[in-house]
């Protein structure tokens, strides 16, 4: 009786494992999909933009050639700077930001050993 008893006892242990395991591997899946298309489409985002932003401009360099080339010139090379430099900020930002990478099975975890006491 006390074998069957460890016995159901291990068996339990063994399926809350694997089910906390298997949470966890769904975590880093679905984070994993995540950051794959956040890392296409911000790259796709920034091209198109950039390209979008240096045609204008272009354009706008051309349109006031006669007049007003240095200044359009030196705005837009104002700009570009200012974002850059704010780009380069959001990024340390996101970069000292902590991640919420299986946050649910660590509190599933927490769970478990509160119920457990």
């Amino acid at each position: 009786m006390l074998f069957a008893s460890l016995r159901g006892l291990l068996t339990t242990t063994v399926s809350l494992l694997k089910t906390r395991g298997e949470l966890l591997v769904v975590e880093w899946e679905e984070e994993k999909l995540r950051l794959t298309h956040l890392l296409f489409y911000g790259a796709l985002t920034v091209l198109l933009g950039g390209v979008g932003v240096v045609f204008l401009a272009i354009f706008l360099t051309v349109l006031f050639w006669e007049s007003h080339r240095l200044w359009v010139l030196g705005t837009f090379a104002t700009l570009f700077l200012t974002a850059g430099f704010i780009g380069g900020v959001m990024v340390r930002r996101l970069i000292v930001t902590k991640s919420s990478l299986f946050a649910a099975s660590l509190a599933e975890l927490d769970r478990d050993e509160s119920a457990l006491r």
